[in-house]
């Protein structure tokens, strides 16, 4: 089954009472028993809910993955991985990374005995150096967020098996539709649902996905324990939104690689991220194990002056000044003041989030009027 017709069908049936198309929203707390552990499948729905379950394998489906699990942010389900270790284990983490997903290594578990190791992982034997047998988790972004690296995932595989730790990959910024991180070795999968999978701004969620039965053990018990669930209604919203997943995506894409050149050629842009260019870092990666682009660009401005960028970013009309990505309408931010202001200023700047660093969310609307938009702003 291709992309495009698992995204609309997989893990889904009509309603059986029913026969609505869409599944329907069960918006209750408790299921009624016919007897004491004589249910049908659902007893309280923090453990389990059939709106979220539909959408738990429609996003395991399109992840190509056996078991998904749904939570009430992106960061709750990070928070779901981390807890599968224990005090004395160590993280390998790529130095460039969403700056909440720095913040919860950092300021909640790192008190509690887990180490963290932030490395450039563009060159992949920067992790050789830092793993040992503490290591139990290597946590990759790519394209990581801001600066739009791509990091090999087959490779780092290899690296997590040998050395027997796992290896999450956040694929917020690609989606299952452009890349499948299982298929490359890794064993999680995590999303920000609230991004791209969702696809409208109107939900905040998280997900994880897996296949390995004992790692899937681990997370639905982690899931149920500490109750971070998302609500039925948003589950909802979701599966709505996955149904055109393809096609948005297509059109980010298109918009994306139409905003990445024009903006290469302005005289007042220094540099442009955006892994389509032949000259971005890790290109032939990107090409190998993604099937697009994206719709996310970074650039920097000639002079690095932070008064520069925070003038454009409040000139923009169909960019939206606004925290988050992903969704149909284009959006346009500040890193180092917005995403990534909890990361100290010194560590941000060596991973190249500098004060002129822009970033772009491109939506779906039409790729010249968002161009007139940018041109006018940088005016």
């Amino acid at each position: 089954m291709k992309f495009g017709t698992k995204a609309i069908h997989a893990g889904l049936e009509p309603d059986s009472a029913t026969g609505a198309i869409m599944t329907p929203i069960y918006q209750t707390s408790t299921y009624i028993q016919d007897g004491i552990g004589n249910h049908k499948g659902f007893e309280y729905s923090r453990t389990g809910n059939p709106t979220r379950q539909a959408l738990e394998s429609n996003l395991a489906a399109i992840e190509n993955g056996k078991y998904g699990a749904c939570f009430g942010s992106g960061l709750a389900a990070i928070d779901c991985v981390i807890k599968m270790l224990n005090p004395g284990d160590e993280v390998i983490s790529t130095n460039d990374l969403y700056g909440g997903s720095y913040r919860i290594f950092k300021t909640i578990f790192e008190k509690y005995g887990i180490k963290f190791h932030f490395v450039d992982m563009l060159d992949i034997e920067n992790i050789s150096k830092v793993v040992n047998n503490q290591t139990k988790l290597i946590w990759v972004e790519t394209p990581t967020n801001p600066m739009m690296n791509i990091i090999d995932i087959e490779a780092v595989s290899k690296i997590a098996k040998s050395n027997d730790a796992m290896l999450a990959v956040d694929n917020t910024f690609a989606t299952p539709y452009l890349q499948t991180p299982l298929d490359l070795g890794a064993d999680i999968v995590m999303h920000s649902v609230t991004k791209y999978l969702g696809g409208h701004s109107d939900v905040v969620m998280g997900a994880l996905i897996c296949n390995d039965d004992k790692i899937a053990d681990e997370m639905y018990r982690i899931q149920n324990s500490s109750g971070a669930v998302t609500a039925p209604m948003d589950s909802f919203l979701v599966l709505r939104g996955i149904k055109t997943l393809h096609v948005r995506l297509q059109r980010h894409c298109e918009n994306g690689e139409k905003i990445a050149r024009w903006l290469n050629d302005q005289p007042k842009v220094d540099k442009v991220y955006w892994p389509g260019f032949e000259s971005h870092t890790n290109h032939d990666i990107a090409k190998r194990q993604m099937r697009g682009f994206g719709g996310m660009i970074s650039f920097t401005l000639v002079g690095n002056q932070i008064e520069d960028a925070k003038q454009i970013v409040k000139s923009t009309h169909l960019f939206s000044l606004a925290e988050s990505l992903g969704g149909v309408e284009s959006l346009i931010g500040h890193p180092a003041t917005m995403t990534h202001a909890s990361i100290p200023k010194e560590e941000r700047e060596k991973s190249g989030v500098v004060d002129s660093l822009i970033r772009l969310s491109v939506g779906i609307e039409d790729a010249d009027d968002l161009i007139a938009d940018l041109e006018k702003a940088m005016a």
